[in-house]
């Protein structure tokens, strides 16, 4: 195959459109924050952003003032919503990662039981069956009253009674806090920085123990 003389005539005209098109596509020199005037929009669990916002305002004040963010809950998990520009940034368990999704690990956490002070699993050793057979409360925004522990949980023959399901964590720690219900809460590692979570679950008087076996968030 040769080309045809239509096709040497274009040539030096179609390499300078492709040259132009690559300088247009191409990432630029560098942004500077301080020039920034947008909008970002960040889904997280409710006391994650509650953890999140004070350092990002801070960190925006002092160096990119004209940048705000919008903090969504946990509405669109398990969709598209990072590949259709709906979030810019997702902060949770990814499992669902696009192919042009950049995924990065912050912490890894384990599940801890929250209850109130003097609650029964505070007496004696916690075990597997001493949790499945008190009341629990699942966080699901989907209203989804099965999740990981319980997986853990059928593993073992048992299964626990879910008695109720609230859309935010917040909400089910002051539940269990005023009640026998057993609240489960994401906490990080030892030596780890301490979870956000597990924070305000000491602040309402709960008492964290050890699930004595592997359950991931």
């Amino acid at each position: 195959m040769v080309p045809t003389p239509r096709a040497q005539a274009l040539r030096e005209e179609a390499a300078a459109v492709v040259r132009s098109l690559g300088a247009l596509l191409s990432p630029g020199t560098g942004v500077d924050p301080a020039g920034l005037r947008s909008t970002f929009t960040l889904q997280a669990a409710d006391l994650i952003g509650v953890a999140l916002a004070p350092g990002l305002l801070h960190l925006a004040q002092q160096e990119a003032p004209g940048v705000s963010f919008r903090f969504r809950a946990e509405e669109l998990e398990d969709g598209t919503a990072l590949r259709d520009g709906r979030i810019d940034l997702e902060v949770g368990a990814i499992d669902h990662v696009d192919p042009e999704t950049r995924v990065e690990q912050l912490v890894s956490l384990r599940m801890v039981a929250a209850v109130r002070a003097g609650h029964p699993l505070t007496e004696g050793p916690l075990t597997a069956a001493r949790l499945a057979a008190a009341q629990h409360v699942a966080v699901s925004r989907r209203g989804r009253f099965t999740g990981p522990l319980d997986a853990a949980l059928a593993e073992q023959d048992l299964h626990r009674q879910v008695s109720v399901v609230l859309p935010s964590h917040l909400a089910a720690m002051t539940l269990a806090a005023r009640s026998d219900i057993v609240c489960l809460v994401p906490a990080a590692a030892p030596g780890a920085v301490p979870s956000p979570l597990t924070d305000d679950a000491t602040a309402l008087g709960l008492h964290l123990l050890d699930i004595p076996w592997h359950c991931r968030p």
